[in-house]
């Protein structure tokens, strides 16, 4: 590499810097449309996490399922297996699992599974006694309110430089029922659960240019759920990213071990306007890992940060990682990971 090409780079990183630093200071968020089941827009892994979901042209192996499945078929292990935790605003908490198997030249399959717990839940009803002094009726807890998400993946390598990949899942939302009453009385109950068939789908790209690759996929794609007299759509993304490591500038003969890698992500959502999430990871001797992030035009989502570590155990990959989301208003987000390859 010239340097020439060294500057030129560096120019664009520096670019994209003051453009997101201006971004985080002049926040134009545009409500465009309404979703359902926007669970399924929730980041699952503090790797991701901890580098603002800048993680797009970044995540492999089991892990990249619940971002570009397309990252599935990097993995360099046989398995590889990941259990996610996150600890969500407002009593909720996500859990969330995915497996991937490498199968050489015929790509990679895997499966994921996600559980949403919405922590205790109060249902009322229209009071029809309109002698009453309350205008409802306290029916408790409800114990069939919660969330899920399953399925199945595949991802192949194109050739060194060109993968793809893509899921299909069955999600579906419980969100109980409701009595309804009209002017004459009691009508009978409404169902408010849904259960949708949705597919992901993604690229990753990479140019022969040191490590820098860009990734591309599109999430959550359904066809919209009726409820009442409403159509709503599954909270469709697309999104861009790019990744690279800016070692191989400051130290072009670096450890494969180690790595400094800088992201960024453009989203295009179907229900707020467009969003940038910009990241960084270090990795040191394969071993340690620091991340830290942003996500720009969010209403209350911000920065985060993310520890990560890696070792041997009975000639398995074990890794343990954390990550902290800066949430205004709400509780703040942690979210834990545990990870197997072999």
């Amino acid at each position: 590499m010239n340097i020439k090409m060294s500057s030129k780079i560096i120019m664009v990183i520096i670019t994209v810097l003051l453009f997101g630093a201006n971004g985080f200071a002049q926040v134009g968020l545009n409500k465009l449309a309404q979703s359902t089941m926007d669970f399924l827009s929730v980041s699952l892994s503090p790797k991701a996490s901890g580098m603002g979901d800048a993680y797009y042209a970044v995540g492999i192996g089991a892990e990249s399922i619940f971002y570009n499945p397309a990252g599935l078929s990097e993995s360099n292990k046989t398995f590889n297996v990941v259990i996610e935790y996150t600890q969500w605003i407002a009593d909720i908490n996500y859990l969330a699992g995915a497996a991937s198997w490498n199968l050489g030249n015929y790509g990679s399959v895997g499966i994921s599974l996600l559980s949403v717990n919405y922590g205790t839940i109060y249902g009322t009803s229209l009071n029809p006694n309109t002698g009453s002094s309350l205008g409802y009726i306290d029916n408790g807890t409800l114990n069939n309110v919660n969330a899920y998400s399953f399925g199945l993946s595949y991802a192949k390598a194109i050739s060194e430089k060109f993968s793809i990949g893509g899921n299909v899942r069955i999600a579906g939302q419980n969100l109980g029922s409701n009595n309804f009453y009209t002017g004459s009385g009691y009508a009978g109950a409404v169902n408010n659960n849904a259960t949708k068939l949705v597919f992901d789908a993604g690229i990753k790209y990479y140019t022969g240019y040191k490590s820098f690759r860009f990734g591309m996929a599109i999430r959550n794609f359904s066809s919209d759920i009726k409820r009442e007299a409403i159509y709503e759509q599954l909270p469709l993304t697309f999104t861009l990213g790019a990744a690279i490591d800016l070692l191989d500038f400051i130290n072009p003969e670096h450890s494969t071990k180690d790595a400094l890698t800088f992201a960024i992500d453009f989203l295009h959502p179907n229900n707020y306007s467009e969003r940038f999430n910009i990241g960084a990871e270090y990795k040191l001797l394969g071993i340690f890992a620091l991340r830290a992030g942003y996500q720009t035009n969010r209403d209350v989502q911000s920065w985060s940060a993310g520890v990560g570590f890696n070792s041997t155990v009975a000639n398995k990959d074990v890794e343990v990682n954390y990550s902290f989301s800066k949430i205004d208003i709400f509780n703040n987000v942690n979210r834990l990971s545990v990870g197997f390859a072999f």
